[in-house]
């Protein structure tokens, strides 16, 4: 089989930070006073920033600063600055540099003054640089990543056997690849997907602690670099790229690029058997078992819920003649793109020509239904994830020590283990090994001595919604309070995990 390149484009939610002041507060969007601050404690949308870059080299880069509500960070003549569109077109530009220590600073192209905070206001005052100037990067996509080495064209990869993790992966396609990456008190902390930490002395640990703690060094672009802040960097080493602390990287081996976990699911027949690829291209219901090649990514555009399946040889499912669906397509042609129905936790996928996707009698898939029955629901199940990081409009969801309720609002998330019991519903377990719960007021405690079912539907690459026991959708709040009330699908119920 030809060598597949899996890397692709920075989608741009994975090009966006958050920049922490010295006083440990993020610069903030005030959207009432359309000013902006640095007052806020967490990471939140009016805290995430766009940097586009326009020019970049070797340490510094002429970059602006684009919130989500589309409108830039501007600085004024008198060092003041607003929220708005540039009229000029230096107006909004600032020369960024990064510092060894993994700071940035912003400097305003025009006056030459950096930006800086008293610790609640911001400006650009002084052209002298100073440990006020001085602003952490810290990404803002979902926690769930993968590590992907440029100069090695692999991804990372835990082997909690032998406590290590390689860079070997060339597809990221297995639940080792994935990782959550915890921030605390400036530092990052890597989690593999089996609840182990990777260490300074290069083996995984069960517990976060300093020998746990790495700095890390952010590019636009969504590269990264981790380093212990003694000299040591974080990089493949040896013949098998053994992920070590070393002092002498070579071609940028230190760098990584950081993605979010991609999706990657079974489909099961009707026959209780996996769609496999066979002979290299077709696609039937033939294996009783998962294997590699029944494994496909699932990329959903958020807005259209157009679909494509990518299978593990490096192509996606597109229907060809006489309706057959084969593994040879490519990204951008029309036949690989499907539309998506759900049922009850179940799958139907509609070809380009209208039909439905289905197992005919010699086990192959074909679109041949004009009306969808049992023989073109397919079970589904979430091939790489064995828990959830779920994300909302308004933080995480996770406990808190003041709370007895879950909580949706939170700046750092609970892992949610998933113990799947048929084909699209699962049971929500907790960190400590009790069930999710749920009382008569919607609301969720995470002590629960029986496992209840929750339905789960994927609505985009990185999105779903959860059909809680109580028949109605688990939706965000604004007051931080998780509740299942909601009959129809709203923005509020859409998590990001």
């Amino acid at each position: 089989m030809e060598e597949v390149e899996w890397t692709r484009r920075p989608k741009p939610e994975e090009l966006r930070v958050g920049l922490i002041s010295w006083a440990g507060s993020y610069l903030t969007f005030e959207a009432y006073k359309n000013t902006v601050t640095a007052t806020a404690k967490g990471l939140g949308r009016r805290q995430t920033w766009e940097i586009l870059v326009s020019n970049e080299h070797d340490a510094q880069a002429v970059v602006r600063l684009r919130g989500l509500q589309g409108l830039y960070l501007l600085c004024e003549a008198d060092g003041s600055l607003c929220y708005g569109r540039p009229r000029t077109s230096h107006h909004g530009c600032f020369l960024l540099r990064f510092h060894r220590n993994g700071k940035w600073t912003l400097q305003c192209i025009i006056s030459g003054r950096y930006l800086e905070s008293d610790g609640e206001d911001v400006f650009c005052n002084s052209r002298v640089l100073s440990a006020y100037h001085m602003w952490t990067p810290r990404p803002a996509l979902h926690v769930h990543v993968i590590l992907y080495s440029p100069v090695n064209h692999c991804y990372a990869r835990a082997d909690p056997t032998v406590g290590r993790v390689w860079v070997d992966a060339p597809v990221p396609c297995l639940e080792e690849c994935g990782f959550l990456l915890h921030f605390q008190d400036g530092c990052y902390h890597l989690e593999t997907s089996a609840h182990f930490f990777l260490s300074h002395v290069d083996r995984l640990v069960p517990q976060p602690s300093t020998q746990t703690a790495f700095h890390m060094q952010v590019r636009p672009g969504g590269l990264v670099a981790l380093s212990d802040g003694e000299g040591g960097m974080l990089y493949p080493q040896g013949a098998r790229l053994l992920l070590g602390l070393g002092s002498n990287p070579h071609r940028g081996e230190e760098w990584f690029v950081l993605q979010r976990c991609p999706t990657w699911i079974s489909l099961r027949s009707k026959t209780r058997k996996f769609l496999s690829i066979v002979y290299d291209v077709e696609v039937c219901a033939a294996s009783e078992h998962i294997t590699p090649m029944s494994l496909f990514q699932f990329e959903c555009d958020d807005e259209s819920s157009a679909l494509q399946l990518r299978a593990a040889n490096g192509c996606y499912l597109a229907q060809r003649r006489h309706r057959t669906v084969v593994a040879n397509g490519h990204p951008m042609e029309a036949d690989t793109f499907f539309h998506v129905h759900w049922n009850c936790g179940k799958i139907i996928l509609q070809s380009p020509n209208g039909r439905f996707l289905g197992i005919v009698d010699n086990g192959l898939l074909m679109a041949n239904a004009t009306i969808p029955g049992p023989n073109e629901e397919f079970g589904i199940r979430l091939a790489n994830r064995p828990f959830l990081v779920l994300r909302g409009r308004y933080g995480y969801v996770g406990t808190s020590s003041e709370h007895d309720l879950m909580k949706c609002n939170m700046d750092q998330p609970d892992c949610i283990h998933l113990l799947p019991c048929r084909q699209g519903i699962y049971h929500f377990q907790a960190q400590g090994g009790s069930f999710w719960s749920i009382t008569s007021f919607g609301t969720f405690r995470p002590w629960g001595k029986f496992a209840l079912n929750f339905c789960i539907e994927l609505h985009g690459s990185n999105l779903l919604t959860v059909l809680a026991p109580n028949g109605f959708y688990m939706r965000s709040d604004r007051s931080g309070t998780l509740l299942a009330d909601s009959e129809e699908i709203t923005k509020d119920c859409i998590w990001e995990f």
